[in-house]
């Protein structure tokens, strides 16, 4: 499905047509739907018929490959982590470079799947020569894994193409970025979003406004619970006291640990950045603006707000976003929740910690 403010997109690929650069990098925030796009352009290269709206018929041999997962000409190349869940989601159509082992459930595209790749590009396609490469997220790679990639983006072989994604395009390596033509894409304006916003749930919609505006990650997580996820939040963080630090931080960490939090795909990372969005809010409020990210919880933000010096929230803010930079490797989940909460506590006194 290609939404409504990707479709001036879709249709610029499609006009291309043949004409199609071997490499293509999608770049913009998460949860715009890029992978998607992505899907559906890999979908109407392998396509023995698209249809006169440019996507795959969906009835074609190669159409039927790729819908029961069995197309050969069809390579996603993926993180480990996300192959460990479309295994336990059992069914979903992954046809990976390299199936790493599970034990390892990696984060990172690792250098062994570019080399399997590379051994898969080096045969004739299976039906004719239309190979489509998936790689998502291109971020994911490190150094040694990007050159491996670069030298089949330097010399690709005849009639692949490369479909590269990233929501953080300057992670990747300059030379990566230089060998594709790269497409971006930006927050969907409200008249773009009018109609699916009045399709969401409400825990949809006041999501939305926390995400950004990137309503596939309003909807994805609004689906994993996130409504019950943010009222606690705003509950706990909302009437926080200095002597309520501590012990709202043990509290977190059982949270954190739950099976709730789990399902949802919620940590330290996700809890970490909602702080640094709730602090900008009340930063914004001191100095004037309006709430961005909890909009539904502005009443609260600017009492808060006229409790605190302008110096003391953007200290504050500052703070958090050093926290934030190591929330995926903290060395105590403990430790780095009380060091958050009594930063905010002190902000929120006015006094500089």
């Amino acid at each position: 499905m290609i939404h409504a403010w990707l479709q001036p997109t879709w249709q610029r690929l499609v006009e291309l047509g043949e004409r199609l650069p071997h490499a293509l990098l999608f770049v913009g925030p998460a949860g715009l739907g890029k992978r998607e796009l992505a899907e559906a352009l890999a979908a109407r290269l392998l396509c023995d018929a698209p249809r006169p709206d440019g996507h795959a018929c969906d009835h074609c041999e190669p159409c039927q490959w790729r819908l029961t997962g069995n197309h050969p000409d069809l390579i996603r190349v993926v993180p480990a982590a996300e192959l460990v869940a479309a295994a336990e989601g059992a069914g979903e159509s992954e046809t990976p470079a390299r199936e790493t082992p599970a034990k390892a459930a990696s984060e990172q595209i690792v250098i062994e799947q570019i080399r399997d790749l590379q051994a898969a590009l080096s045969i004739t396609g299976h039906h004719g020569s239309r190979r489509v490469v998936v790689l998502d997220p291109a971020e994911a790679m490190n150094v040694f894994t990007a050159n491996a990639l670069l030298k089949l983006l330097e010399e690709p072989p005849a009639g692949c193409v490369f479909l590269l994604v990233s929501s953080a395009p300057r992670r990747l390596l300059p030379t990566i970025r230089s060998r594709c033509q790269q497409w971006h894409f930006a927050r969907p304006a409200e008249a773009e979003l009018a109609h699916w916003t009045a399709q969401a749930d409400r825990d949809t919609q006041t999501l939305l406004a926390l995400g950004g505006g990137m309503p596939l990650a309003a909807e994805r997580l609004a689906q994993a619970g996130g409504g019950a996820l943010l009222a606690r939040f705003v509950r706990d963080i909302g009437g926080l006291q200095a002597a309520d630090a501590l012990r709202v931080a043990g509290q977190w960490e059982a949270w954190l640990k739950s099976k709730e939090a789990a399902a949802a795909g919620f940590g330290l990372p996700e809890l970490s950045d909602w702080m640094l969005r709730w602090v900008g809010d009340l930063a914004a409020l001191r100095l004037g603006g309006r709430t961005r990210f909890f909009p539904a919880q502005e009443g609260v933000l600017s009492a808060l707000a006229s409790r605190m010096t302008v110096a003391a929230a953007s200290g504050c803010y500052n703070e958090l976003v050093q926290i934030h930079k190591v929330s995926r490797h903290p060395l105590s989940l403990r430790l780095v929740l009380e060091d958050m909460l009594m930063r905010y506590a002190r902000a929120i006194a006015g006094a500089r910690g």
